[in-house]
């Protein structure tokens, strides 16, 4: 049975026609689909955001729904096209420029294959060399999503370890020599809406340091090795566990080390941000 669920996210905004454009293509292929958003709000260019945007969302799918994923910097460029399964069957339509990188890093990419670019494309539209989210993207994911064509129908493979990846290092827990253990890694994105800054650090590993809510850990944010931010902050359950305008630690809805300020924005109250230049270390003192 198809699952006939096409998901799109792209850099594009909502400010012009793109995004319609991509819609218009797909119900154009099949009427009979359900075209859902998960974000046009990605900082344009920035592929690392995309990538963790469809780390954060797509298990929250059935199995069978269809992602199209267009931040693409390089569009028109010889890099592939291409679609990729999930261990859970899901089928992400993309450029292969690093936006699977946080799938890829976690084990959940089963398996790749291209997209013609030249023949399996909107007809028509071969002229065009700058729009492939409508003319390729848009397309063939209206075409998987409603079972006009199957995923094995696409006949090029290409090995997962030799899609494009960004540098993912997951956060992990480590002893250090003063006896004082810790947990380091980088900050992914900033929850744009509320400010509150997310770690790559998993909960697995956080748990490491055997902590109750309340305990106080020394936090340190870098930016470039750089030291831009440097406290001592207490680890709660929820926001309210502070009072209004204090900062905390905190476990987000994907299972990761954040942090936030009550009723406030860590991100503008502190000055920092995220990305892979971006290294957070929590420390528990002894």
């Amino acid at each position: 049975m198809t699952n006939k669920q096409l998901v799109l996210q792209t850099d594009f905004g909502l400010q012009d026609g793109a995004v319609s454009a991509m819609r218009g293509v797909a119900y154009s292929v099949a009427d009979n689909i359900t075209i859902s958003d998960l974000t046009h709000g990605i900082t344009p260019f920035n592929i690392f955001e995309g990538s963790f945007r469809l780390f954060q969302t797509v298990n929250y799918w059935p199995a069978g729904t269809v992602f199209v994923s267009v931040v693409d910097p390089g569009v028109g460029s010889k890099r592939l096209s291409i679609i990729a399964k999930t261990t859970a069957g899901h089928y992400i339509v993309t450029p292969d420029n690093g936006t699977l990188s946080h799938l890829i890093a976690h084990g959940l990419i089963e398996s790749a294959r291209v997209i013609n670019e030249t023949t399996q494309r909107l007809p028509g539209s071969e002229k065009s060399a700058t729009f492939h989210g409508r003319d390729i993207y848009a397309y063939n994911g209206a075409q998987l999503a409603s079972g006009q064509v199957r995923y094995e129908s696409y006949q090029q493979v290409v090995p997962v370890e030799q899609l494009v990846q960004l540098p993912i290092h997951p956060g992990q827990y480590q002893a250090t020599p003063a006896d004082e253990p810790q947990v380091v890694g980088n900050i992914d994105i900033t929850d744009v809406n509320f400010g509150s800054l997310w770690s790559n650090i998993p909960v697995r590993e956080f748990e490491k340091l055997s902590l109750t809510y309340g305990d106080t850990l020394a936090v340190q944010i870098k930016h470039q090795g750089r030291v831009m931010f440097e406290a001592a902050l207490p680890y709660v359950h929820t926001f309210t566990d502070v009072a209004p305008g204090e900062p905390l630690i905190y476990i987000n809805s994907v299972y990761t080390v954040a942090l936030g300020v009550h009723t406030g924005s860590f991100e503008q109250m502190y000055h920092v941000g995220a990305g892979p230049d971006w290294a957070v270390t929590l420390t528990k003192k002894m």
